[in-house]
């Protein structure tokens, strides 16, 4: 029995904050890390569990026979599962040495008669046990290399970023120098940042006057080593924590993205943060939690949450021990975190007890047991949204507009044995509802702005196109058989048909990708944004392997159907209404803006082993072709504005930043060089400031409007009249997907990392998701209190969202006066 939900996105990720808590320098880091390295000594390696061959075998017998390549699991395919699974665990080749691959060579062509015949995990295990091997001798070796504190960047030699596809190390000499140059890197880096420059410079200050200042070059160097060594015990401790369930995840996973980069297997913990990323909302706490020495530390409270409810509860406490109802507890103290989740979420309305130290407690020996009451917790800040934005024209008259945030295409997905559990969630009605309230409001013209989504329901997708366009078909989809099926909007009312802008980036994959190209195939919206979007044209299906098991003559110690996992795989491509796969190749807007994203290895080229570009033949739709006639001078318009932009100057000049970085792919690791760069980059950083905080107010008004607040009348207070719009981040920061957007800060070298390792999934690091922040929370540079803009800070300015609202008003300018494209028909 398969689940019936059609997956079409890049990587639902619940947005877990992360589990690593902000670094203490209170303490001695280095005996954190000899700490960790003793304990590592004791560990046991680990070992197959009783099921793991069996749903090793069902895992690669559904990819055999559902995968939309049909490829057999032959020793050629081995091969390539082996080194997927070494570049998984190792994907900067700094761990395994030429003797390990060696060693591991005998599993290149059997790894699938070991999986299909034999039902043999084996070699994951042994695999992985060398490889915490090699963590564990590059934490002693890093250990060692701080307490000799010698650290001398003189030199002209340079650090290697990004070693993607470089050799693995000769030996452990060759992987120790490696290693030694990562070091050296991390230390530099910590010596250039503003903390490291602010001791610096009182340094040399104390010493041209002599005045003591509170620092010495002693302490910064210790703050520095004790930092990293605490670091490199955070790394070991995490893959201490792994047990087998994540090693099996792992390998699985691999064997799955040899196939293509979107199939994947999910263990118990991740199936569960797979149905609450896709329903936006989960049982627990309503509390954000993190790892911090071997405690469970909470990071933050959802306020709707009962844990903030209860007023029992506070950020910085820490959890050790967790007991179910009136059971005994269970100690948590250096307890892996997602084991510590799973004893805290459970059923709504069952009770939890939690044995905390309070954050503010004098005496770290005290305990406070805490009893809560599991309830649901919203994940509201990946719902749909939107904002009214009243533009000056310049002629005295005001131009408004709409702006709909939509981060995903999320629907209701209730695991077997968790139906009706859950409130019933949709997409579209959620835009539906936005846009009556658009609409209601009186805006001229309404910009979708689909930047960060990364896909979600196919259904969702669908429906949400057909608030746009009367009925027809929406996208088509093909089988490996060559079958083809067309989805079709077969509902005739449209929910808003006035002017409309897509906003797109190079993270929008997925369905965010199937709505753009059907309502650009049928000329009902103008396309903005990066070259091309994420690429992602391939549709995926999950299927819990538990129907099969149960099913089988295998004797099972379980009846959880999750305990066994699912298996996410490839099982059709998808097309657009015109007869295009946006496979690869991606949607291409109308009106490309300069975009930093553009010149970054984001989409879908830069995966491993993706899916092929083609097309079929197109389905029978009627064209609106409102946007043609009009597009030569709206795009000639906007490339005016664009050449005099000074926000789109600053782009311009990140992008050859990081056009730089992107070709050298390592950094200096000479201090007075790197000292020279960073002065270039804060003199850069200083001018851009300097202009930003001068520009006169643009005296737009924003109403920020919420599916809470979309049923009341009238609008909410308006946030200001400011310069301010939503903040934004650099190119290579973690929150790359808020593309497109002029950030105060220049790209600087060391900007475009290299990607962390281990690239494997992550598990459930938290509890539960508080939002990121209410509306106002965005808006940078903004007095909480007035709304007026603050002039100590810098604003930042979402450029390309900008200029979507600028290109919308010059639609809105040429269409004809009583045509029926209008907010009202």
């Amino acid at each position: 029995m398969r689940i019936p939900l059609v997956l079409l996105c890049l990587g639902l990720v619940l947005p877990l904050y992360g589990a690593d808590a902000p670094l203490n320098l209170a303490g001695d880091g280095r005996t954190t890390l000899a700490a960790e390295l003793a304990k590592s000594a004791s560990v046991a390696r680990l070992t197959p569990g009783t099921n793991d061959g069996r749903i090793a075998y069902l895992t690669a017998l559904m990819l055999e026979q559902m995968h939309y390549l049909h490829l057999s699991f032959d020793a050629k395919l081995s091969g390539r599962f082996l080194d997927q699974y070494l570049d998984t665990l190792d994907p900067r080749h700094v761990h395994f040495l030429q003797s390990d691959l060696a060693e591991f060579d005998g599993f290149r062509s059997t790894l699938g008669t070991r999986t299909m015949q034999r039902l043999d995990t084996t070699p994951a295990f042994i695999i992985f046990n060398r490889f915490m091997q090699r963590v564990e001798e590059q934490a002693a070796y890093a250990s060692e290399l701080l307490e000799e504190g010698d650290f001398a960047f003189t030199n002209d030699d340079r650090f290697l970023l990004n070693r993607k596809g470089q050799p693995y190390p000769k030996d452990l000499t060759e992987a120790r120098q490696f290693w030694r140059d990562q070091l050296r890197y991390e230390f530099l880096q910590e010596r250039l940042n503003k903390e490291g420059r602010d001791t610096m410079a009182k340094l040399l200050l104390s010493r041209r006057t002599g005045i003591a200042l509170g620092a010495t070059w002693s302490d910064m160097h210790n703050d520095i080593v004790n930092l990293l060594a605490r670091r490199y015990s955070r790394v070991l401790r995490n893959f201490l924590e792994w047990d087998g369930d994540r090693v099996l995840e792992t390998y699985l996973t691999s064997l799955a993205h040899v196939y293509d980069p979107h199939s994947d297997f999910f263990d118990k913990a991740d199936l569960e943060n797979f149905s609450i990323s896709m329903s936006l909302s989960l049982f627990g706490i309503g509390a954000v939690l993190t790892s911090e020495d071997g405690y469970c530390k909470i990071q933050e409270l959802n306020p709707s949450g009962p844990a903030a409810k209860s007023k029992k509860v506070k950020p910085n406490d820490r959890i050790v021990a967790v007991a179910q109802g009136d059971k005994e507890p269970v100690d948590v103290v250096d307890m892996p975190l997602n084991k510590v989740v799973d004893l805290i979420r459970g059923p709504q309305g069952t009770e939890v007890r939690l044995t905390i130290i309070p954050g503010d407690a004098v005496d770290p020996s005290k305990r406070v047991v805490v009893s809560l009451v599991r309830d649901q917790i919203k994940l509201e800040d990946q719902q749909a949204k939107a904002r009214i934005v009243d533009m000056p024209d310049g002629k005295g008259e005001t131009e408004r507009v709409g702006v709909i945030d939509l981060p995903s295409f999320y629907a209701s997905f209730p695991l077997l044995g968790q139906q009706g559990k859950a409130e019933v969630k949709s997409t579209t009605a959620d835009v539906a509802k936005l846009l009556a309230k658009l609409k209601q409001e009186k805006v001229k013209g309404v910009i979708l702005d689909l930047r960060r989504n990364g896909g979600g329901s196919l259904e969702e997708a669908i429906n949400l196109t057909g608030l746009f366009i009367k009925s027809g078909p929406v996208v088509q989809s093909r089988d490996s058989a060559n079958d083809v099926q067309v989805y079709e909007d077969t509902d005739p009312s449209v929910a808003y048909d006035g002017p409309l802008i897509v906003l797109t980036s190079r993270f929008s994959a997925s369905a965010s990708e199937i709505l753009a190209g059907a309502l650009q195939d049928y000329g009902r919206a103008l396309l903005v944004g990066d070259a091309s979007t994420h690429g992602k044209g391939t549709v995926q299906s999950l299927n819990q392997l538990a129907p099969y098991i149960f099913r089988s003559s295998w004797k099972v110690n379980t009846n959880d159907p999750e305990a066994f996992g699912a298996l996410k795989l490839t099982t059709r491509k998808f097309y657009r209404a015109s007869g295009s796969s946006t496979q690869l190749k991606g949607v291409n807007p109308d009106i490309v803006l300069p975009s930093v994203d553009d010149y970054l290895e984001v989409g879908e080229a830069s995966l491993d082993n993706p899916l092929e570009w083609d097309t079929i033949d197109s389905a029978k739709y009627e064209k609106l072709n409102r946007v043609q006639p009009y597009l030569t001078e709206l795009t000639k318009r906007s490339a005016a504005r664009i050449a005099k932009e000074k926000d789109f100057a600053y782009v311009r000049e990140d992008i050859e930043q990081v056009k730089k970085a992107v070709a050298d792919k390592s950094i200096s690791l000479n201090e007075l060089k790197r000292l020279q760069e960073k002065d270039e980059a804060d003199a850069r950083q200083k001018a851009r400031e300097a202009e930003m905080k001068s520009r006169k107010p643009t005296h737009e008004k924003i109403y920020e409007i919420t599916l809470k607040n979309a049923d009341m009348p009238g609008l909410p207070p308006a946030v200001g009249e400011t310069n301010v719009t939503t903040a934004s981040t650099g190119p290579g920061s973690p929150d790359a997907a808020e593309a497109g957007k002029v950030s105060a800060k220049p790209v600087e070298p060391g900007d475009v990392k290299a990607a962390p390792e281990p690239s494997t999934k992550e598990h459930a690091d938290a509890e539960s998701v508080a939002a990121a922040g209410d509306a106002d929370a965005d808006l940078e540079g903004v007095d909480p209190d007035t709304g007026a803009a603050d002039d100590s800070k810098v604003p930042a300015v979402d450029v390309s969202l900008t200029e979507a609202e600028h290109i919308l008003t010059d639609y809105i300018s040429l269409l004809p006066k009583g045509s029926d494209l209008t907010a009202n028909p």
